[in-house]
């Protein structure tokens, strides 16, 4: 036979626990589990700004190390303030990002939705492995389609066409761009891909067109 006991417990008069025994941890990293993805998520783009050029607003990078560095704090108020600290610092590495693609958004009562896409001719290997879980025994046919329409003359109106229609329409471009596996020092072959948005002035359509299938530096 089971027997359960229930205690009422005021809690008002248990203050001593925050000073015993006070919580561990900061709960700005909780909850403390397993990432969901590996690839960092931009859960939202900086708000446009005509006054600027055109340039793109997010990059990948890969975490390389760690070191430390010496430096001078500017803090007014700060017991610090004028004086040098040794702070730890993350060394990134960032090398090349190739763009592969344009993407261009119209805006909906229900929000932001995809209106056109547009491939570049020639994707890499890498690139193509992220469209594939086994890239041995696949027939490595993706985006011949789409590289089709850059060799003939219908092809590329259709592409001039959908080119124009995202100058026209579209509110909101932002550019396919994946990373270079094959200049860093990894085992991985399967390169990652994002979308990066495109801000600046309001012809950023036409640069977003020039920058499908260049390197872009961080």
């Amino acid at each position: 036979m089971y027997v359960c006991i229930l205690l009422s417990l005021d809690l008002s008069k248990m203050s001593h626990r925050k000073f015993s025994a006070p919580r561990h941890g900061s709960l700005g990293f909780l909850p403390k589990k397993r990432s969901r993805r590996h690839r960092g998520k931009v859960k939202a783009f900086p708000k446009d700004d005509k006054s600027k050029p055109v340039h793109l607003t997010a990059f990948l990078g890969y975490k390389a190390g760690m070191t430390h560095v010496v430096r001078e704090v500017d803090r007014p108020g700060s017991k610090v303030h004028k004086k040098e600290v040794v702070e730890a610092v993350t060394i990134l590495e960032t090398p090349p990002m190739i763009v592969v693609g344009i993407v261009g958004y119209i805006e909906t009562p229900k929000g932001l939705r995809t209106f056109k896409t547009v491939w570049a001719e020639h994707l890499g290997d890498e690139c193509k492995r992220r469209f594939y879980k086994n890239w041995y025994r696949s027939k490595k046919k993706a985006f011949t389609k789409a590289s089709q329409k850059w060799a003939d003359e219908t092809g590329k109106k259709e592409i001039d066409k959908d080119f124009n229609k995202i100058k026209k329409y579209c509110t909101v471009v932002r550019v396919l761009a994946h990373t270079q596996m094959k200049l860093m020092n990894r085992r991985q072959k399967k390169a990652h891909i994002m979308e990066i948005q495109l801000n600046g002035v309001r012809r950023r359509e036409s640069e977003g067109i020039q920058y499908v299938k260049v390197r872009v530096n961080v």
